[in-house]
């Protein structure tokens, strides 16, 4: 069954970017953003900017009752998903697949548990540099999508149904046979450039260049490498320096998510990143001291300002 309509939950820097990109390759009205009443007036008001060009997309409450998509983007923030995960529930049919954006080592599983594990292919975005500022994006790197199974396999159906219509729509993406290894890497690069950047800033420059922010950072990443090993995706030297590789390509000015929350006074995601990190090192009896001075460090800055949602 081909993937004809997309979904998109979440327009923060990875649905407008990927929407953006998607959108080129789709007639208007089978690829549907989806947001409350109140959003939607704002986003139709103060339009929406990647890169300068305006954003045409079309929206739907998630009230609205619409025919299922056959693909669904989930690109909310942690703190959203439980929300987001109602907000698109007519957006879900028999023959629908999700694909998870988000961040750290869990969401895959979470949406499992409300959609079921069948309609949820392993995912990691990575290899981006975009900053979002108000409506406005702004990227030097697209980065792309890395989807498949999470061991090494016969590639499932789904995989090929979702890599065949990211290939007619030119859209960036790879099949990774080993979905475990990546995303444990991916989540090993965001434990060490977001909570480093987040803390002491203020953008990927200062991680890229030598000094004590990379060490912080690295070190930070090394925690990862320790808990990766009983968690069964043992994480290796040539997985470290890779992520590193990737992070020298990235615009120096540019600004990683957390980076981006402390700037904006927002909630971080700290406990996605030091906050799983503890609390599987404390299981397996792992000492994880920069992890826990991360976490110290940004509960100091979230309490010099009011929250905001």
């Amino acid at each position: 069954m081909e993937i004809q309509t997309v979904a998109i939950i979440g327009l923060g820097a990875l649905g407008i970017l990927f929407g953006q990109q998607l959108s080129k390759a789709l007639p208007r009205e089978r690829l549907r953003v989806i947001a409350d009443a109140e959003r939607i007036a704002r986003y139709q008001s103060e339009k929406i900017y990647s890169n300068g060009v305006p954003c045409d997309f079309a929206y739907v409450t998630p009230d609205e009752k619409t025919t299922p998509a056959d693909l669904v983007l989930v690109a909310v923030k942690s703190l959203q998903l439980q929300d987001a995960l109602h907000a698109i529930r007519h957006q879900v049919g028999e023959h629908t697949v999700i694909l998870s954006l988000l961040n750290g080592i869990t969401s895959e599983g979470i949406i499992a548990q409300a959609y079921g594990m069948e309609k949820v292919i392993p995912c990691v975005a990575y290899g981006m540099d975009a900053v979002r500022q108000g409506n406005q994006l702004t990227y030097h790197h697209m980065g792309k999508l890395a989807i498949g199974p999470l061991q090494e396999g016969a590639l499932p159906d789904n995989v090929r149904r979702v890599a065949d219509f990211f290939a007619a729509a030119d859209f960036p993406h790879e099949v990774d046979r080993h979905m475990a290894k990546r995303i444990w890497g991916k989540f090993m690069l965001n434990v060490g450039v977001n909570q480093t950047v987040a803390v002491f800033g203020p953008n990927y420059g200062a991680v890229q260049a030598q000094g004590e922010q990379r060490e912080t950072m690295i070190a930070a990443m090394r925690e990862v490498m320790a808990i990766s090993i009983p968690e069964g995706a043992p994480l290796t030297e040539e997985d470290l320096a890779f992520w590193l590789h990737l992070l020298s390509t990235l615009n120096p000015e540019g600004k990683p998510s957390m980076r981006q929350d402390v700037e904006a006074r927002r909630r971080s995601e700290v406990e996605l990143f030091a906050g799983t990190v503890n609390a599987i090192g404390a299981r397996h009896g792992i000492a994880t001291p920069v992890n826990r001075m991360l976490a110290e460090r940004v509960a100091l800055l979230e309490a010099g300002y009011a929250l905001q949602a």
